[in-house]
């Protein structure tokens, strides 16, 4: 009868453990660009700060810096984690650099356009799947998503640092740029407008938005592109 104990514990341990929802995340920035006119002070740092953020929330991340943030490599990276990725996972991605209409500029100063980004993302089997981009213009993303699939609507999210037209801000007192030092706040607990211990994408978002604002004096707007059935998707939470 012990025996008989010991094994449904086990059984009902790994059953817990495999519908278990996970959090596959691949961080990247770009603070060294080859040229003093491009480089960047913060970037670095913002992918740093946000990989301690999501080792706490027991996020799995990766992390790309300046020479390995190339397509190939980002590519590569994101396939690793769709193929282990389940449809009820998350996957997010984040960039931290110099970006333009239609893209962000990598560590070799080519640009990884926003449809290719989809293109790789929409073969991943989650349904939950989060892009934050810390990048002038990346709202511009706006034009790309038009293109997506239906599917791919419903299961991609955008939180953008600024629209189509705006730059994004870095503030080097504090180290970050405005819209991850926001993102790193709100991760962090300051996001969980009701105190249930979660932090869902709308509140995240929420958050992000009116400090950034606010710190900017409105020269910068952070944007939100995606399915509403996902502003309530926890990105972090504990006991």
């Amino acid at each position: 009868m012990k025996r008989l104990s010991v094994l449904l514990l086990l059984v009902a341990f790994l059953a817990v453990n495999v519908s278990a929802q996970k959090t596959y995340a691949l961080l990247t920035g770009v603070s060294n660009y080859g040229d003093e006119k491009l480089n960047l002070k913060n970037t670095t740092k913002d992918v740093k700060q946000l990989k301690a953020v999501m080792d706490k929330i027991g996020v799995v991340s990766g992390v790309s810096t300046s020479r390995n943030v190339t397509q190939a490599n980002i590519t590569k990276r994101l396939n690793d984690i769709i193929k282990v990725a389940r449809p009820n996972d998350r996957i997010i991605f984040y960039f931290s650099g110099h970006g333009t209409t239609g893209g962000f500029l990598m560590g070799d100063q080519n640009l990884f356009a926003y449809s290719d980004l989809i293109k790789v993302l929409s073969k991943a089997k989650t349904n939950h799947i989060f892009c934050f981009i810390d990048a002038c213009r990346s709202g511009s993303v706006v034009s790309d998503s038009y293109g997506m699939s239906d599917a791919d609507k419903g299961r991609i999210s955008f939180v953008m640092s600024s629209r189509p037209d705006e730059l994004s801000i870095e503030n080097n007192w504090i180290g970050n740029g405005y819209f991850t030092q926001a993102m790193l706040k709100g991760l962090r607990g300051m996001s969980d407008n009701n105190h249930d211990k979660k932090i869902t994408l709308i509140e995240l978002f929420k958050f992000i938005y009116k400090d950034v604002t606010a710190r900017t004096d409105g020269g910068q707007h952070p944007q939100l592109i995606g399915p509403g059935s996902a502003q309530n998707s926890v990105l972090a939470s504990w006991k």
